[in-house]
């Protein structure tokens, strides 16, 4: 069984350096050196919530240590939020078959969640996050890796603008807020979705898809906005096979004095405050 465990993570290593080298490996490593997202003396927990994201994330940050020319480390995190005994086994088994040091620590979010409230999913990944930092401050690190990717990006910007009348992206990195010194990283920024399915089916891999009964129930009665958001993405792709690396090039090509107004630092701001008359 461990030798069947060790062939199967260093086919799942190789696999990201050689076979979707391009896909895969090229763009993680563009995004870390573009949006300078690790430093020397970097102690970054990277956060692992069992899916597939998180998961490839996961080998790509122990691979770049490996190989890495300047010093820095990692920490493997996992928040059990109240996972379903089946789900937390099908974590844990993940991350022994793919060598990954995750620590497990236990929270209720699931359970003080309000989710009666229509900002429930909101509320609940603020309370994830603030106990990933809390957890990652305990073990002297200064960032957390999490896995957001190039579709999250695109398709949080598109339902910023559909279903919250405004234009707001995703960025690479940003300075928490409420845990002073710590920063989040998104180091798969540019790794497109269909790059990490194509990975996981190739290895044979199998990963917690949705570990919240909540947001399950709502996906299968078609109340997910994120999905509306996919599956319009992939009807206009088929007119226009470029419209997603589109969007995600606007968003590093704002033309921001064509926009009558935005926001910036929390201050509201019109285009009348520099326009001549």
């Amino acid at each position: 069984m461990i030798e069947n465990h060790n062939s199967l993570c260093c086919q799942a290593e190789r696999s990201l350096t050689k076979k979707y080298r391009k896909q895969i490996w090229a763009p993680f490593i563009a995004g870390v050196k573009t949006y300078e997202l690790i430093q020397e003396g970097d102690r970054i927990a990277v956060c692992v919530s069992g899916g597939k994201d998180s998961m490839l994330l996961a080998k790509l940050m122990q691979l770049l240590l490996r190989y890495s020319e300047f010093p820095f480390s990692l920490e493997f995190i996992a928040m059990d939020p109240g996972y379903s005994p089946e789900n937390r086994q099908k974590l844990e088994e993940n991350a022994r078959l793919l060598q990954v040091p995750v620590q497990i620590f236990e929270t209720n979010v699931f359970d003080v969640a309000d989710w009666g409230d229509k900002n429930a999913c909101y509320l609940c990944a603020r309370m994830r996050r603030g106990h990933l930092y809390r957890r990652a401050q305990d073990l002297g690190c200064n960032k957390i890796a999490l896995g957001h990717h190039f579709n999250d990006v695109i398709e949080t910007t598109v339902m910023a603008m559909f279903y919250g009348a405004q234009l707001q992206g995703m960025l690479p990195k940003l300075h928490s807020k409420n845990f002073p010194g710590m920063e989040l990283i998104r180091p798969i920024y540019r790794v497109h979705e269909d790059a990490v399915l194509a990975w996981k089916r190739y290895n044979g891999l199998e990963f917690l898809r949705c570990a919240c009964k909540f947001t399950q129930q709502a996906a299968a009665c078609g109340g997910s906005k994120r999905q509306e958001v996919k599956e319009l993405l992939a009807g206009l792709k088929k007119h226009n096979p470029n419209v997603e690396k589109n969007i995600f090039q606007s968003l590093h090509s704002l033309c921001l004095d064509t926009f009558p107004g935005y926001k910036s630092g929390g201050q509201e701001h019109s285009f009348l405050e520099n326009y001549t008359f």
